[in-house]
């Protein structure tokens, strides 16, 4: 494929481009061009989401409704009492559930004490749903889903279900009975979007392929000595094209030939009219830069998002939430203010459930929307946002605009976000993003030497300071240096240290004796 090839035209269906190595999986999903999703997977980072254990129960907390399982992996699993297989029994529809096993929405129904079902020492089985960020480790349920190419199967459950995403509601019903006549006693079927127009040949080959999994999974966790791997789920590029690679995705392009080669067999048993749909890169230059995409990826790192008319977003990552602010930048509009606020905002409404697939964030997110006067206007930016947040695969729930002008929303999160994953804290600011100014390391200096003058017991010190500092001290600020010593009546060496960050100071006695400890963190708290 040329180079030229791959820019002619417009796009109009979605394409998948997959860029693999030894090293590094990267997978974009364009959506119009413009990259709508990254996925990302090291040979030495493996995502976990999806295999399931045989774990051993470390501690029973009644008190947390929570048990924590040993997995054999370096942090422990967490497990609520609301992902116990006793929970499965209360659900009245398995439209309670999701395409993939995972629950939709909160349960009304009481959840079960994790003591009368759960003890220390007890081996069970269990999956992981949530891969293990910061300190917690990974969120682990005994509620077990195999996700096939047209359904999930699910054991202990006897009911049948449809995606929400299948919509039309004759479709819905002739979906629901074929997969009720090949439904196994004992378990309970899903049917996902790519299962939509599809007869009872594919669901019963894909059915057959699942029970036979589920059999094999069983049989290897009742010998396995826990706590042990009992099944592993698709490695990143396999289970993408099981789970996105439908009849509306209008190429998939790959630029390694042994995944190339896999993905053919795979597609040979389940879907063999998209096999023509698939094909090897060839170009000269890295796949990434002909689609483009390699200088969309720089930009999913950057805190402000630029709209199309001016305006902009800023986002920032908290603990335990993200923020998004939205300004009007650039943006004067031709109308009255309220139209120019209404149109930046409904072009932000637009691009913040394509940052938040983008950069994978999940979790508690709050969006600063302008403030708007008119009440038609809030629910048009509101529907709008919604309307876009229907396109990701995750579930999300966006609420009405509060009284500050706020958008409270959730997003699923099974991963840290790719800031997280490619970014590591500042050494020198320690992930604040700020450092100490020159002018704030002068004062500092004022401090210590006026504790050091009270103390009596000096009239030499030395100070080290980062090469900035030191020649920001000497250059600019000579004449304020020499003050200092005159007022304290104490003699100043000054050096520069190329190993000390911004904001460090190090004081040392004319006997080399160093008081950094205190006089200067004294003199922070002062």
């Amino acid at each position: 494929m040329s180079r030229a090839g791959i820019r002619e035209g417009t796009c109009v269906k979605p394409k998948i481009i997959i860029n693999a190595d030894s090293y590094e999986t990267r997978i974009a999903f364009l959506e119009d061009g413009e990259l709508a999703e990254l996925l990302v997977e090291r040979s030495e980072q493996r995502r976990h989401v999806g295999d399931i254990y045989k774990g051993r129960i470390n501690a029973v907390l009644p008190g947390m409704q929570a048990a924590f399982v040993d997995l054999g992996l370096p942090k422990t699993g967490f497990l609520h009492a609301s992902d116990l297989a006793e929970s499965l029994n209360d659900l009245e529809d398995i439209s309670d559930l999701d395409e993939n096993g995972d629950r939709a929405r909160r349960r009304r129904a009481p959840i079960p004490k994790i003591e009368d079902h759960l003890k220390k020492g007890q081996d069970i089985l269990v999956q992981i749903t949530k891969e293990s960020i910061g300190t917690k480790g990974p969120r682990v349920t005994q509620q077990v889903s195999l996700p096939g190419r047209f359904c999930v199967l699910m054991p202990g459950v006897e009911h049948v279900g449809v995606s929400r995403r299948i919509e039309d509601r004759s479709e819905r019903q002739r979906i629901k009975a074929i997969i009720t006549d090949l439904k196994p006693k004992g378990v309970g079927l899903i049917a996902r979007t790519a299962g939509e127009g599809k007869g009872d040949p594919e669901f019963a080959a894909d059915v057959k392929h699942l029970v036979k999994l589920w059999q094999k999974i069983d049989r290897k966790a009742t010998s396995a000595r826990a706590p042990a791997l009992v099944h592993r789920e698709l490695e990143m590029t396999a289970g993408l094209i099981r789970d996105l690679f439908t009849d509306d995705v209008e190429e998939v392009v790959i630029d390694d030939q042994e995944s190339f080669a896999e993905i053919q067999v795979y597609l040979k048993s389940v879907s063999p009219e998209l096999r023509d749909r698939v094909s090897l890169y060839s170009g000269q230059e890295p796949i990434f830069d002909a689609f483009g995409i390699e200088q969309q990826i720089e930009k999913t790192f950057e805190r402000k998002v630029w709209l199309k008319k001016g305006g902009y977003i800023c986002i920032d990552h908290a603990e335990a939430l993200v923020a998004i602010d939205v300004n009007t930048g650039r943006f004067t509009g031709k109308k009255n203010q309220e139209e120019t606020i209404f149109r930046t905002n409904m072009e932000a409404a637009k691009e913040i459930p394509r940052q938040l697939r983008l950069r994978d964030i999940g979790g508690i997110i709050v969006i600063d929307f302008i403030d708007m006067e008119v009440e038609a206007n809030k629910r048009s930016v509101l529907d709008e946002l919604r309307k876009e947040l229907r396109k990701d695969r995750a579930r999300t729930k966006a609420f009405a605009v509060s009284d500050l002008g706020l958008v409270e929303m959730t997003r699923q999160r099974e991963r840290s976000s790719l800031l997280h994953y490619y970014t590591e804290d500042c050494p020198h600011c320690g992930g604040l993003g700020k450092v100490a100014s020159l002018e704030t390391m002068l004062v500092k200096l004022e401090r210590v030497m006026r504790r050091i003058s009270a103390m009596g017991a000096e009239k030499r010190i030395t100070v080290r300071v980062s090469p900035e500092v030191a020649l920001f001290f000497v250059e600019q600020e000579g004449r304020r240096f020499a003050e200092l010593e005159k007022r304290f009546k104490l003699q100043v060496d000054l050096k520069d240290d190329p190993q000390l960050k911004r904001g460090e100071m190090r004081v040392f006695t004319a006997k080399k004796a160093e008081i950094t400890k205190q006089v200067v963190e004294a003199s922070l708290r002062t």
